[in-house]
Parts: structure tokens; sequence; C-alpha cells
């Protein structure tokens, strides 16, 4: 209670020293800043040239994958994934498909069978090459004789059936039957022979079947034949003159091969005076299915060797039984 009665004994007094201190500081700060005003040296007085320091903007350079590249930090074995210029592997020239039909004949490849397919990839050619002891049944991205098979097909220009090879940017194809270009430039390589008696070609460009092959083709009847084994011999050396005509043309039931249609077959070439037909479907040839290119394959092998050949076809939807006794 004292100190309440001295407070306010003295309270005038004491707002009096609270003004008084406050004036004070305010006079101070007042006369600093006037001084600090006056006494300011030119260089910094209002309107002066000073330089200024502008913070640089800061810039964001693009990122790119060049440092994994280089090196990659999760791989300390492979280093750099650039290609030195001695990897880099120049494009391989594009293969030559600009005139197919007309491409040269292929060196130190023979054909001997082709069945065509209606898809290319299922065609399939027994094909022989340059040391192949025997042939080889071949398809679409085979090799031989160094080539890969590229088409297995008909040429028009030719009217043979064909197969297509290619060596780096090289096109060539093998013939099944020889034109007759490629039969004269064959005949007109070794020593002159005697020419043969011109015989004029059957209609629809088919040849009749020689003189001296017919006279060995005896006819017993329409499904029975009596065969030389000399003729034998002479078609499979000359077949693909024997049967230029002839086109043969897988045929398909149900999605599988079921035999082989035969084409261009008229009486006086050599399968007509076989006792074949045009339209005939060839379907085994002593129990080996003609749908199977291995097993047309192996009743090839053993046409010089077999003394009889039972040929079976279907004709107009009938089946038919041909035999052949060779002797």
């Amino acid at each position: 209670m004292a100190f309440d009665a001295l407070f306010k004994k003295y309270f005038l007094a004491v707002v009096l020293l609270l003004m008084a201190v406050a004036a004070y500081f305010q006079a101070a700060g007042a006369t600093q800043l006037l001084g600090a005003a006056l006494l300011a040296p030119a260089s910094s007085a209002p309107g002066a040239n000073t330089p200024s320091v502008v913070p640089p903007v800061p810039t964001r350079e693009p990122r790119n994958a060049d440092p994994i590249i280089d090196r990659n930090p999760f791989d300390s074995v492979t280093g750099s994934l650039r290609p030195k210029p001695d990897d880099i592997v120049p494009e391989s020239n594009t293969l030559d498909v600009s005139n197919p039909l007309a491409a040269p004949a292929c060196d130190g490849v023979t054909v001997f069978i082709i069945t065509e397919s209606t898809d290319p990839l299922w065609s399939v050619a027994a094909l022989q090459g340059t040391g192949d002891s025997h042939p080889r049944m071949r398809r679409v991205g085979d090799d031989v004789a160094g080539k890969e098979v590229t088409f297995i097909g008909f040429n028009p220009h030719e009217s043979s059936p064909s197969v297509w090879l290619a060596s780096g940017p090289q096109l060539c194809q093998v013939l099944l039957f020889k034109s007759s270009a490629q039969a004269a430039a064959a005949a007109a390589a070794p020593a002159p022979a005697p020419e043969p008696t011109p015989v004029a070609p059957a209609r629809g460009g088919a040849n009749p079947v020689p003189a001296d092959i017919a006279s060995k083709i005896q006819k017993v009847s329409d499904t029975e034949f009596n065969v030389d084994r000399s003729v034998v011999d002479k078609i499979l050396e000359n077949q693909a003159e024997l049967m230029r005509s002839a086109r043969i043309v897988p045929e398909t039931k149900d999605g599988k091969v079921v035999g082989v249609r035969l084409f261009g077959i008229r009486p006086d070439t050599l399968l007509g005076t076989l006792g074949l037909q045009n339209g005939d479907r060839l379907e085994s040839i002593n129990g080996f299915n003609m749908a199977s290119p291995e097993k047309a394959l192996e009743a090839y092998a053993r046409l010089r060797t077999a003394n009889n050949l039972n040929v079976k076809v279907n004709r107009r939807g009938s089946p038919v039984s041909i035999d052949f006794r060779i002797k």
C-alpha cells in the first residue's frame, strides 16, 4: 500500500521523466541523420552514376544421355557405347529383283523335282549343288552351293517350273525344263554332233515323243504297258526336254496335299504315250505317296532299278491304276 501511495505522489514526475528520455533519443537520431547527409561523399550523392551489380540469371542446360553413353556407371567392362568407325557395318547391297523372270542360270546347281504350293513358303524342290552326293529337298531360305533359295514357282517366260537363288545382290534361277536356247547352247558346246531329224511340235508347244523311245513302249491295254529298260535311262537323262510341256501342280483338299495334278499332256507326248491323260491327279508310284516331296524323291531314285511300276491316278474323280513292266 505504501508503494501505491508513493506512485500516486510522484506520478507527474515519472511521466515528465519518460517524455524527456523519448525527446532525447528522438533528437539524437535526427542529429545523426542530418550529419550523415551533410558529410556523405559526392560520389554517393543522389543522381551519381554508381555501378550496380546485377545478379546472374540462373540458366538450365539441356539434358542428354552423353555421359551415360560415354561411360555407363553401372557397367565398367563394356565402356563407351558409341561404336568406333571400324565397328560400323556398311549396308549390304540390295538384291536385284527388277526382272526375276530373265535372271541368268545358276552355276553348279541342278533341279530334279519341283513341287509348287499356293503358299510359296511350302513349295519344295529337289536340288543338288556342287559337292552334294545326291539331291536334297530344299525350301525357301535353305542354302545350296553357297546360294540361298529365295523363291520356288513357275516361270511363264520359259514355260518351266523354276527355283530362284540369291548370292549377295545377284539373283539366278534353275529351270526344271531347260529352254530351247539353253538346250541348243548345251548341245553346241561339245564337239559337233549329227543334227537330229527335226520334228514338228505338237499343238500347244508340246514336243512329241521321239520315235526311238515310242517304239520301245508297248501298249498292252489302256492301263498296262511293257517298257524297255533303255527307255527309262533315256527318260531320266533327258527328262527336261521330253517333259517340257508338262506342268505339275500340287492339289490340296481340306488344307492337305492329296497329289499332283498333271497338265499339258497330249497323246503324242511322252506322258501321253505312257497312258497318262491331261488333268490326271498323280497320287502314288509303287506305294510312294506323291503328296510327300520326300516320298516323291525316293520313288524317283528307284526308277532305274525297278522292274515294275504301279502308278495310281485320279481321273475325273475315279481311281485308275496303270502298270508298267520294265524289261
